[in-house]
């Protein structure tokens, strides 16, 4: 499709949200309205156009993101479904990562909730351009006016209401920038546009027209002498807002009842970037079909027939047949598809702004695909520590035999999954985001790739680091007949600020040791951060290389690394280790006649109270606590709450271990 289509006809967009708001049902209608599926499926009985794998069917959620292409009048549109769960981050981070804009979806009910923070975060770090979307405003309790002040108060954005609720049961929208009240036929189709004067359309209006006239002259002008402001000027200056990132506008209506759909779609397409819009991809290498070609594998997936490499292409043309740079290797671009959920439709080339596959190539997540004579690197998709882990035995000797390649090819698929040997049982223990996470991993073992594990307890993926500067003086040497092994370095430890990982820093002078054995410093210090002195990887630790000396023959990149490995275990055991544990942020919703037992319960898991806030009838409580202390707190909280309490946790931080604290291993 996009093909023949103009780059400014473009738009590529995802919806984002938290769990349950609706994003799979308001991706059905989309599709519906875009005349791409002609029988409208639904969560309950598993029969989305996006939710095709049995995992997401069983369990009435998305867990991998899908993308479908469909056109809205005369242009193109590319839409992800994305997961809502917190458990799959992952897909949301790599799906932003090559999207131009997205939809906000929100819960009339329930407003902002703890999952809509982390996707709005995560699209700020990109840069996402975002308009949002207040769904299920058919429900009892539904209200916009608290929806938007939640986006106002807990993201700290400035909500501009273009799109009204109208009718009890909900039948209508009011049109703000029109001043039109909208109706629809059965199917959710517009039925009809007639001019509304309605004293909420000339509030909400007004309040447009200020917004705007602060960004544009002309406009304020007309505003000043009370002049009408067409609907044309305002969007205009709405797109400027929006892509600046000024304000989010907001629409209304209810995806399951198929009310505002298609005002929503006229809003993608009036407010959100085309491929063209967004910044350079460097300098002289502008977003278009006439420059060098450069792409990004965001994601690798696994079918019956093989992998499928998903390509944003940025600028340039990708053509099958071609060939092209990943790294520092060629690749002949074999079978391109465009992607439609779980269909494939062939095509010959995706010119810059497509979102293609490439059917069984040698790519991973994070690839840079360019032209061998231009080339470039993208900055690569980065992929979440894991935070728990299981261990995992094959059933059968037929399922050790194929376990390897499953877990390559799981990890592959999944860059957040993790796959380490216990060095004290020889176990292979699995790690992830969370018990979600590693359930469905297991599951697309056996359905995806035919092996069968069985599965331990859950444990908490620890951390180490250091409390204290350690210096060593460390030399390798080997005689063995032949030519020997010979490295000398002296190195410098002490901890990195929270969060910064590993620092290594260079300090050599006049050429002590050679930059290629440098290298191999470096190489040998990240090879020991996988498992400190207690027996967990290292992290926020800065290493500085001070000195060393080397023999003529028998020096090497090996030796240096082998001599790093060692003089980084030393320093270790002498600057202080550190346990840390994953401390998660949680929130609860319980009645208030729960909450002192709710916040006793927490106190004796460790946790600490952030603060409460009343909802409606429900109290809301943000607490930190330790993973560790909150396994199988599903089930406590339903009996403190009498089945009424709710609750969502994301990975906060890391931080010692208390004193005391007997370590769940």
């Amino acid at each position: 499709m996009t093909g023949t289509i103009a780059i400014s006809r473009q738009r590529n967009l995802g919806i984002i949200a938290h769990v349950d708001a609706g994003k799979t049902t308001l991706t059905e209608r989309i599709l519906f309205h875009a005349g791409r599926i002609h029988r409208i499926g639904g969560v309950d009985e598993g029969t989305t156009t996006t939710d095709h794998r049995p995992e997401e069917q069983a369990k009435g959620i998305t867990i991998t993101a899908a993308a479908v292409s469909c056109a809205w009048g005369d242009h193109a549109l590319t839409l992800i479904d994305t997961p809502g769960h917190v458990d799959f981050t992952m897909e949301v981070e790599r799906s932003l990562r090559v999207l131009d804009g997205a939809v906000v979806l929100l819960d009339a009910v329930a407003g902002v909730e703890p999952q809509t923070e982390t996707v709005w975060r995560q699209a700020e770090r990109h840069g996402v351009p975002r308009i949002a979307f207040v769904n299920k405003l058919d429900r009892a309790g539904a209200d916009l006016d608290r929806a938007v002040r939640s986006l106002r108060d807990r993201l700290g954005v400035r909500p501009l209401v273009l799109t009204l609720p109208d009718g009890e049961p909900l039948s209508a929208i009011l049109d703000v920038v029109r001043r039109e009240r909208v109706t629809f036929d059965d199917e959710g189709r517009v039925a009809s546009r007639v001019p509304c004067d309605d004293p909420r359309i000339d509030a909400a209006r007004e309040a447009l027209v200020e917004a705007c006239a602060e960004l544009d002259e002309a406009l304020l002008e007309s505003f000043v002498e009370g002049g009408d402001v067409s609907a044309e000027a305002l969007l205009a200056v709405l797109r400027r807002g929006t892509l600046e990132g000024r304000w989010l506008p907001v629409l209304a209506g209810s995806a399951y009842r198929n009310v505002g759909v298609p005002l929503l779609l006229d809003a993608v397409v009036a407010l959100l970037p085309d491929p063209s819009e967004a910044a350079p991809l460097a300098e002289g290498w502008a977003r278009a079909a006439d420059a060098p070609l450069a792409g990004l594998c965001f994601k690798v997936d696994f079918d019956t027939f093989g992998a499928l490499a998903f390509v944003r292409v940025y600028a340039g043309v990708l053509r099958r047949g071609d060939v092209v740079a990943v790294q520092s290797r060629k690749l002949r671009v074999g079978r391109l598809v465009r992607l439609f959920a779980a269909q494939r439709e062939d095509v010959e080339e995706a010119p810059a702004g497509s979102i293609v596959a490439l059917v069984s190539a040698d790519l991973s997540t994070g690839d840079t695909l360019s032209e061998p004579s231009h080339p470039i690197s993208l900055e690569p998709v980065r992929a979440p520590d894991a935070v728990m882990r299981v261990a995992i035995e094959p059933r059968t000797r037929s399922d050790r035999d194929r376990l390897p390649k499953a877990l390559a090819r799981l990890r592959v698929a999944d860059p957040s999954l993790r796959v380490i040997a216990d060095p004290d049982t020889g176990q292979t223990l699995l790690g992830g985001m969370g018990q979600l996470h590693l359930e469905i991993a297991v599951s697309r073992l056996s359905t995806e790739h035919g092996v069968t594990v069985d599965v331990g307890a859950p444990r908490v993926a620890y951390r180490e680091t250091v409390s204290s500067r350690a210096r060593v003086d460390e030399v390798l040497r080997k005689q063995t007949g032949g030519p020997g092994l010979f490295a000398h370095v002296v190195m410098e430890l002490e901890p990195a600020s929270p969060g910064e990982g590993f620092v290594f820093e260079d300090r050599i002078r006049g050429g002590a040791i050679p930059r290629e054995y440098v290298s191999g410093v470096r190489k040998g210090v990240e090879a020991a951060l996988g498992s400190g002195v207690l027996g967990h990887p290292v992290v926020d630790v800065r290493v500085r290389l001070l000195d060393g000396s080397t023999h003529p023959n028998d020096s090497s990149e090996h030796a240096f690394a082998l001599c790093a490995e060692q003089a980084f275990r030393a320093a270790l055991r002498q600057a202080g280790p550190v346990l840390l544990e994953p401390l998660v942020r949680l929130e609860v919703h319980a009645p208030e006649a729960h909450v002192g037992d709710l916040i006793g319960d927490l106190s004796a898991r460790r946790g600490r109270i952030l603060g409460m806030e009343t909802e409606r009838d429900l109290v809301r409580v943000e607490a930190e606590a330790p993973l560790a202390e909150l396994f199988g707190y599903a089930t406590d909280l339903a009996s403190l709450a009498r089945g009424r309490g709710t609750h969502h946790l994301e990975l906060a931080r890391y931080a010692p271990v208390p004193e005391g604290v007997r370590v769940r291993s």
